[in-house]
């Protein structure tokens, strides 16, 4: 459902162009030090405003409406809800016979008998990762001592930073968009954290990155090229007491729990679906095949503003592992 998590358990409500979206976070333990600014700084990572990201400007201000006095976390659960401002749902009326391509447009009509909100994607949109960011602030302060990272890898197929503007400018100029490839890092998480068999530190990070919009695959450590590798290389031999090992080609999780290593994964992220430039699709009012142009305001890269959102979904699972751990 809408839900995610045993302990520390996120609810995501609202749509691109409703009146505005937000999260529950359920299980937050008492007294931690939180404020609506701590937030902004991982909201601005994941704003709009590059080359190459949606023109749509938004305030993103979060109204903590729960869980907080004397700003503290107080064990109940915390509500963070932002509006929407900027929207505009005209974009959108043609798409209510002509279902993009690629997008969740048709497979909603058909799941909720036509009744979902089509404007800018509705609750499918990537609008909604803004809840997800704010999750993971949280979700950051209760894994006090994990630092987590990322960076874009790859964009478009091109592997130089240098390069990844001219890149997307390409896709710009053609009407077109582009994919590209994340990496995460978390370090200075605990061993011991998971729950084998079906919830493995692997399987519950994997969970919650599936459900960032885009996301098309993920790989921990060595990932699939540890197939083309031998046991003799493959192997991370432990180098002490504290379970640190030579190599990390397991990307910090063995048997499904994790052993103190860093646990290293990267994100396929898929080329935007919504693209200017003309394309077929079926029109459900004619049973036909027509032209499709989409407006709107959207990405031509994904990638971009998708480490901050990555990075949240990591936290969550973590958070939700190392308090399912002490529980035990």
């Amino acid at each position: 459902m809408n839900s995610f998590g045993r302990n520390f358990r996120v609810s995501i409500f609202g749509e691109s162009h409703g009146v505005g979206l937000g999260v529950v976070i359920d299980g937050v333990p008492a007294g931690i030090p939180l404020a609506g600014a701590d937030l902004m700084a991982d909201i601005d990572r994941r704003r709009s405003g590059a080359r190459g990201t949606t023109p749509r400007k938004e305030a993103d201000l979060p109204e903590i409406v729960s869980g907080l006095f004397n700003d503290h976390t107080t064990g109940a659960p915390l509500t963070i809800l932002f509006r929407n401002e900027n929207t505009i749902s005209n974009d959108y009326r043609n798409l209510v016979t002509h279902p993009r391509p690629s997008h969740a447009d048709w497979v909603a009509g058909q799941k909720f008998g036509g009744w979902a909100d089509y404007r800018g994607g509705g609750h499918f949109s990537g609008r909604l990762t803004l809840a997800l960011v704010a999750a993971g602030v949280v979700a950051k302060k209760v894994l006090d001592g994990v630092a987590i990272s990322s960076r874009i890898l790859e964009i478009g197929g091109c592997t130089d930073p240098a390069g990844f503007a001219d890149v997307v400018e390409a896709a710009l100029r053609s009407h077109d968009s582009v994919g590209g490839l994340v990496e995460v890092r978390a370090e200075g998480v605990a061993v011991g954290w998971g729950e084998p068999f079906f919830d493995s530190a692997e399987a519950c990070i994997s969970h919650m990155v599936f459900s960032v919009p885009a996301v098309r695959g993920i790989e921990f450590g060595t990932g699939f090229a540890a197939a083309r590798m031998r046991g003799s290389e493959h192997n991370d031999p432990i180098a002490d007491a504290s379970g640190h090992t030579a190599t990390n080609h397991a990307g910090g999780v063995v048997g499904g729990i994790t052993n103190g290593n860093p646990i290293v994964f990267r994100v396929a992220m898929k080329p935007t679906a919504s693209i200017a430039a003309p394309q077929q699709t079926f029109n459900t009012e004619t049973g036909g095949i027509d032209e499709l142009r989409i407006r709107g305001r959207h990405d031509a890269c994904i990638a971009l503003r998708a480490p901050v959102v990555l990075e949240a979904a990591a936290a969550i699972a973590l958070a939700d592992l190392k308090l399912t751990a002490r529980t035990r």
